[in-house]
């Protein structure tokens, strides 16, 4: 769950796959060229990891932005899928969205799936045995929705979304090495025309334009987290010219690669008490890296929701 009063200014990060619920409040995802808007009355749905920017908006009356999000795994799909052999969940298959994200309206089933789920934050006990219970309704309710095929395809590895996933994990692993489209291609199982295409109705990028983006958006983490110069990260994600990675740094993030990671840094240095030994500083750099991130892994609900649990991020139903 993400609540407070966020920086309104977009932020870059890799996006893994989720359902994104907004519960007050705005947001806007950028993807390539698509700029998807939602509120309280949609949900985004992404099945493929990317490189996204996000900005979130306060609600009209000026309370902060509060949402949830469910991380998807495509395990936990696949047995739900193997549990409703037969069954009608996917009736908007006919309109499949032709990328990997995509926004729809929250329907009241869903919306009461997610409220028994948030509930269990008053029941803590309750946690062990419902919340399985209740992710798989909420993944069932989005089944049944606009974006069932998407899900469908997120635990079946033959499909073509199944396959342009294996060349992003592939992509995500090797960001630094030169790309070769036919290995790609070739990992894929796709000729290379029939992979470009693939690959770009899925992530609205190219895959030269998704590597540059994962590329420099580790730049900024190193420049961030671990101080490291710009000749230092440029060289770390794979830029052979420091001069060429500063100019396409600038032109992603708006500010040349020192003076964005001093923002960043900036921004977040008086939320944090100061510490004996330059303690804020380490703090001020370990919070920013997260922030720049953007990185989620996929955990059982019943891990994520002691996690709220405990780190007191929420204490009832949101409102």
């Amino acid at each position: 769950m993400v609540q407070g009063r966020i920086p309104e200014h977009a932020l870059s990060a890799v996006y893994e796959p989720m359902i994104n619920l907004i519960l007050r409040g705005g947001k806007s995802m950028t993807v390539g060229g698509s700029t998807l808007h939602y509120d309280p009355a949609t949900y985004f749905v992404m099945t493929v990891e990317l490189p996204a920017v996000g900005q979130v908006h306060a609600a009209a009356d000026g309370s902060p932005y509060l949402a949830v999000a469910l991380n998807l795994d495509a395990g936990v799909i696949g047995r739900l899928l193997d549990d409703m052999q037969g069954a009608d969940v996917c009736r908007g298959a006919a309109s499949r969205p032709v990328a990997a994200f995509s926004v729809a309206t929250v329907t009241p089933e869903l919306m009461d799936a997610w409220v028994r789920m948030l509930s269990l934050m008053e029941c803590p006990r309750d946690i062990p045995a419902l919340a399985p219970v209740y992710e798989r309704e909420i993944l069932y309710r989005v089944l049944q929705g606009p974006h069932g095929q998407l899900l469908r395809d997120i635990a079946t590895p033959e499909t073509a979304l199944g396959r342009v996933r294996k060349a992003i994990q592939w992509i995500r692993q090797h960001y630094a090495a030169p790309l070769r489209i036919g290995t790609l291609a070739k990992l894929a199982a796709m000729s290379e025309s029939a992979f470009h295409r693939h690959f770009k109705a899925a992530t609205a990028l190219s895959p030269l334009q998704y590597q540059k983006q994962l590329r420099l958006l580790q730049a900024r983490q190193l420049l961030t987290a671990q101080g490291a110069s710009v000749t230092a990260a440029a060289m770390e994600v794979g830029y052979e010219s420091a001069t060429q990675f500063s100019r396409e740094y600038a032109r992603a993030f708006g500010l040349p690669p020192s003076q964005d990671a001093a923002r960043i840094l900036a921004a977040f240095r008086p939320t944090l008490p100061e510490r004996e030994g330059g303690g804020r500083a380490r703090g001020v750099r370990a919070f920013a890296a997260q922030y720049v991130a953007g990185l989620r892994s996929s955990v059982s609900a019943r891990k994520r929701l002691w996690c709220w649990r405990c780190a007191g991020n929420i204490g009832g139903r949101p409102a």
